[in-house]
């Protein structure tokens, strides 16, 4: 009645008197429950058949839709409809309903033609002014701009080959899609919003971040019969075969690791297919394996040397995949890899730094005795002091401790098997904190901090669980090459792996909270205060989330910045605590030890004790980095300071890192971060190469 304007006092009986004959028609029926009418299957039926003469009357005016498959076709608001039923799962009346409504509203415009974007656009806003959040929520497109994609194409500060810009789209829709269909309506307005920051979003319902292979398995195995790919199957029976079928699992596992994939005990798994070869053949064949690393593989790799060699009572694998003794029959062979690869890396960073592989150097006390051991220390703090592109990592407690060069920990904390809980797992995902944020948030208040701070921290586990569901169900679909089967074994074991509740601006955080006259001990209290309150966090969810969620610092460039950028636009520059300049600001994600000037065998107090207060988060991982920026620090000294963070346990997984500059021009490099080359004065043709720029 509305809709016609007709007056229910005044038109009642005429409206009851087509309403009866509608009912005597079949055409509509009562419900007496409701008390309201409804069409009938024949009601719709000559509902359809009274739009169909109506477009055949009116062909001439008929619009054309440009769709997503690239043709024009006429306009069918059933379309409409059947998208709303299909996608948002609507009420079909109520579907039918919208899409007429839409229909309405392009018909007003009188466009030649119109496209499905527009029309899912106008039929959103149509969702919107009803109240049906749920359903526009749901049949919101993913995709870029068009202004987007044209700046994606032409950007001539930095231009993009043709993949890049294919895989920054694609990313661009499976953020969209991740935040709008996954994550339930908390979670992604956190992420969104700066609270927290999911760690590439983009491939969170796709890949893992980290895996720790067993390079045994393929040694043993060559690669299953069940393998999609194809790959060669006999294992290897040479150090060239073994290194090839290596790369080949590598080269296969970046397709489904989105970061990084570690090797550990490298030198001392390939020691048993070096014995009686020529030395010289041998380096050249490493020396082809790192390069080939380097080129091919689109991950980060970490190859974890040992010295010298653990695991001596465990059976070693030989050529052709036969058991060959153990492998402390072997120990001077992964001693002689360990000393050749490190001369490799050195040599090929002479002209500037090969960052990938990057070699983790696992070092205990019984090192720092033994002299054969110590001569390839030395070698390895001489690449340190030179480059500083080596990590340490400590296992002066005898465990088989497994690291990856982000700082992620891996050992028997499962089923305390070293090689169930350390090897074919990883790292499932990183959601990091934005700690900060919650200081202003809370007004300094204490007890709302750690409130909030529970809060974030259960929103971070959600985001993980939520990944290791959707992996688990899915993973022989987009895992193949991990899910392959040896011995009727699946190589990679998904739900072992560590989940990281990651911290940003621990630094920043305790600075804002503490009053300006606070003392530097108070700011160090708040911080340890924070850091046992995770401690705390962790335990109390750990029957609930499992024993692999770990509070953590380590690095994450994107959460550095974006959530840094974020709060100064929500509270104002003046307001924020922040480390480096306005227009790049960062919050602190790692640890660093600052030498003191003019004496790298010292560090400063102050980020000695920091680093000490934050050790009770290193259970899942972490990482400590000693800059040395422009001292000139000799092997020597470097290796001294090594032996006191090793005897004193003051970090159990550290780097020394080192700015360096290359000019492409002259192909030389400098140390320290430089604005003009020093021999030929050019500008354009510097890059600066430095694993922990300030975040």
């Amino acid at each position: 009645m509305a809709a016609l304007k007709m007056n229910p006092s005044r038109d009642a009986g005429r409206f009851a008197y087509h309403l009866k004959f509608l009912l005597k028609a079949n055409l509509v029926e009562a419900d007496v429950d409701t008390k309201k009418y409804y069409l009938t299957d024949l009601g719709k039926m000559l509902i359809d058949i009274a739009d169909r003469v109506e477009k055949s009357a009116q062909k001439t005016k008929a619009m054309l839709v440009r769709t997503s498959h690239s043709t024009l076709e006429e306009f069918d608001a059933n379309k409409i409809a059947h998208s709303l039923i299909r996608e948002a799962k609507m009420p079909p009346e109520e579907a039918q309903k919208t899409a007429k409504e839409a229909e309405k509203l392009l018909q007003k415009a009188k466009t030649k033609y119109v496209t499905a974007p527009l029309i899912r656009e106008i039929v959103n806003t149509l969702l919107i002014e009803k109240g049906q959040e749920d359903y526009r929520h749901k049949l919101t497109r993913l995709g870029l701009p068009v202004h987007e994609v044209t700046a994606l194409i032409e950007n001539k500060e930095q231009p993009q080959n043709p993949t890049t810009i294919l895989t920054k789209a694609g990313q661009t829709i499976f953020n969209e899609y991740t935040l709008l269909n996954i994550f339930p309506r908390d979670i992604a307005d956190a992420h969104t919003t700066g609270s927290i920051h999911i760690d590439s979003i983009s491939t969170w319902l796709l890949k893992p971040s980290e895996i720790i292979h067993d390079l045994r398995f393929f040694l043993q195995n060559g690669f299953t019969t069940n393998n999609p790919l194809q790959l060669p199957q006999k294992p290897p029976e040479t150090l060239e075969q073994a290194l090839s079928l290596a790369l080949n699992a590598l080269i296969h596992g970046s397709q489904e690791i989105n970061a990084l994939q570690t090797l550990p005990q490298f030198n001392l798994f390939l020691a048993p297919y070096t014995r009686n070869t020529n030395p010289i053949t041998t380096k050249e064949t490493l020396r082809t394996f790192i390069q080939n690393l380097n080129q091919q593989v689109d991950t980060a790799i970490s190859l974890n040397l040992t010295i010298p060699a653990y695991l001596a009572d465990k059976p070693a694998t030989g050529p052709r995949g036969q058991q060959t003794g153990k492998y402390a029959d072997f120990a001077q062979e992964a001693l002689f890899l360990a000393s050749q690869i490190i001369d490799i890396v050195a040599e090929e960073s002479s002209l500037k730094p090969l960052l990938n592989p990057r070699l983790i150097i696992k070092i205990s006390k019984d090192n720092l005795l033994n002299e054969e051991a110590k001569k390839i220390l030395q070698k390895a703090h001489t690449l340190a002091a030179d480059k500083g592109i080596l990590y340490f990592a400590n296992t002066s407690d005898e465990r088989n401790t497994a690291f990856s060069a982000t700082g992620a920990k891996f050992e028997a904390d499962l089923t305390g098997d070293w090689e169930t809980d350390t090897l074919r797992t990883g790292c499932l995902g990183m959601v990091t904190i934005n700690l900060p944020r919650i200081v202003y948030e809370s007004e300094k208040e204490k007890s709302k901090f750690f409130d909030l701070l529970k809060e974030r921290y259960e929103l971070a586990t959600r985001a993980l669980e939520i990944k290791a569901r959707t992996l688990k169900q899915r993973e022989k679909m987009i895992l193949p090459f991990l899910t392959q089967n040896g011995n009727g074994d699946k190589y990679f074991r998904l739900e072992n792996c560590s989940n990281l509740i990651n911290v940003a601006g621990v630094h920043e955080a305790s600075q804002a909270f503490c009053e300006q006259n606070d003392t530097q001990t108070d700011v160090t209290a708040f911080t340890l205060e924070i850091a046992q309150n995770m401690v705390n966090l962790k335990a109390k969810t750990a029957r609930k989330h499992g024993k692999r969620f770990f509070p953590v610092i380590l690095q994450s460039h994107e959460a550095s910045e974006r959530l840094a950028q974020l709060d100064i636009e929500k509270f104002g520059a003046a307001k924020v605590k922040f480390s480096g300049t306005r227009d790049k600001p960062y919050y602190t994600t790692i640890k660093r030890l600052q030498i003191q000037p003019g004496n790298p065998l010292n560090v400063t107090q102050e980020s000695l004790k920091t680093t000490q207060t934050l050790n009770i988060l290193n259970p899942g991982g972490n990482i400590t980095v000693i800059e040395l920026e422009h001292a000139e620090a000799k092997s020597e000294e470097l290796l001294n300071l090594t032996t006191q963070l090793v005897e004193t346990q003051t970090a159990e997984f550290f780097t020394y890192n080192r700015a360096t500059t290359f000019c492409s021009n002259c192909q030389k490099s400098w140390n320290g971060t430089l604005q003009k080359c020093p021999q030929c004065g050019a500008i354009s043709t510097l890059t600066v190469y430095d694993r922990f720029a300030k975040t």
